[in-house]
């Protein structure tokens, strides 16, 4: 995935932008970088591998290296970034969040003629902020350029550019998969994915871009360059997984959405009558906690923490990228209280069930512990889709994906034309899906949200949500 963050002020910002950036380190694992723009130096770009240590502790000394009163930076799960670019347009620096999957055909069509060759990483790769860059330096304005861009782009590309002239231009994924949001201070301007980025330091609210729509940013005014388009379909995943859970986007804070949609699920597993045995209620550590706490409120069924995760060392879960290690680390990250498992009927709820790998060692770990039974819950439907609009997860194929397996392994690939029956947990599909689930995963029960649960549990329209990944609908 990803996240940016950038200032324009009347002051040195460097500061703010150090935390507002670090904010967003919950996105991303493989690079952090920042660029800033100083009237007597001009600009300035640094980048950190942070696969091994976080990005604060890569960019503590940025004070003594950079300065600006206009600064932005990101975290990156992808391609080294910001990057500085000179141009036809002027000298600029670029970051972005998205995926671009037509790499390979726009540089044919568009680029290696004018350009004679790109800067290729390793296996042939090309630096997909410095595609997105050379697009839009093929307009004689940004506007134009990032405008042209977006519409050629088969996925999603939110943009921050740094000008040589110190103002920030801002702009939305074409509809809006994933926010950008301005505050204002006493100084200048910040533009953030996060909200909580800006508002902790001190910005307030004062707009969040509309699809598509591109603004100038200065220390005193934020100028329209492109006006929102109509259509929306901001990614749903935002609000279950991945935003932080003090961010706000469209107006829906994530920690309460996420209480709510335990709730909901809570009152489904209520009306069935199931799970009347359970001794207590938790969440998979972190982001299932907010569903497992809402589930609770709402069934009356005690919370506990039954195993918490050691993350002083290994914070983040993701971390590292070889899938064996992964798993390892985060069984080692388990420490169980046993006194809340010995002999007891354990219902967990996890913010979604991908693969199933790491799901499973977690239940195993838990029944090693001693727990008599475990539950669990996905706070979101079945992920039937792999994304092919953002660059959220590592999964380099749709087989990857649990309930696809399960379905090839019931009925073979016919079994596709049923993926709304599967997904369903009141058709007998629905109920075989779940039955071999727990079979798999050693699980005493096993239910998804609904597509109108988690819908419900957000509260926008739902044709202004993305939810591709769990019923393949653009």
């Amino acid at each position: 995935m990803g996240g940016f963050f950038g200032i324009t002020s009347k002051n040195d910002c460097m500061l703010d932008v150090f935390f507002g950036v670090d904010y967003h380190s919950h996105l991303g694992t493989r690079r952090g970088g920042l660029a800033a723009y100083d009237k007597e130096i001009g600009l300035q770009r640094k980048i950190h591998n942070i696969e091994n240590a976080p990005f604060r502790t890569k960019f503590e000394h940025i004070f003594e290296e950079m300065k600006g009163t206009a600064a932005i930076g990101c975290i990156s799960d992808t391609d080294p970034q910001p990057l500085l670019i000179r141009s036809r347009i002027g000298t600029f620096a670029i970051c972005t969040v998205g995926i671009v999957n037509n790499a390979d055909y726009l540089i044919d069509k568009y680029l290696i003629n004018d350009c004679g060759h790109f800067d290729a990483m390793t296996g042939g790769k090309v630096n997909s902020n410095e595609l997105i860059a050379s697009l839009i330096s093929l307009k004689e304005d940004f506007a134009s350029g990032i405008e042209f861009a977006q519409d050629v782009i088969e996925g999603t590309a939110s943009i921050l550019v740094l000008t040589q002239t110190g103002s920030i231009i801002a702009a939305r994924d074409k509809i809006g998969r994933l926010p950008i949001q301005i505050g204002e201070n006493e100084n200048g301007h910040a533009v953030s994915f996060e909200s909580f980025a800006y508002e902790k330091l001190g910005y307030e609210f004062i707009k969040e871009l509309g699809p598509g729509e591109i603004v100038e940013i200065t220390p005193d005014s934020i100028t329209q360059l492109r006006k929102p388009g109509k259509k929306k379909k901001i990614c749903a995943f935002l609000w279950s997984y991945y935003g932080y859970p003090t961010s706000t986007y469209e107006g829906v804070n994530v920690e309460k959405m996420r209480y709510d949609n335990g709730r909901i699920m809570a009152e489904t597993d209520m009306k069935s009558g199931i799970c009347g045995d359970v001794d207590y209620v938790g969440g998979v550590p972190d982001s299932g906690t907010p569903h497992a706490i809402g589930y609770s409120n709402q069934s009356g069924i005690p919370f506990a923490r039954a195993f918490i995760k050691y993350t002083p060392t290994w914070s983040r879960s993701f971390m590292p990228t070889n899938q064996a290690e992964r798993n390892k680390i985060a069984k080692m990250k388990q420490i169980p209280v046993k006194e809340l498992i010995v002999d007891k009927n354990l219902l967990f709820v996890d913010d979604s069930i991908v693969r199933g790998t790491q799901l499973k060692e977690t239940v195993d770990f838990l029944y090693e512990s001693g727990a008599k039974s475990v539950h669990m819950r996905s706070a979101c439907p079945p992920i039937m889709y792999g994304c092919k609009y953002l660059n959220f997860s590592r999964a380099t194929s749709e087989m990857e994906l649990i309930a696809r397996r399960v379905i090839v392994e019931l009925e073979g690939e016919e079994g596709f034309k049923y993926i709304e029956e599967y997904s369903d947990a009141t058709t007998e599909r629905g109920k075989k899906l779940r039955a071999n689930i727990c079979e798999k995963l050693h699980l005493a029960s096993l239910e998804f949200q609904s597509l109108d649960g988690i819908i419900k549990s957000i509260g926008l329209p739902e044709e202004e949500l993305c939810t591709y990944c769990w019923n393949g609908k653009e």
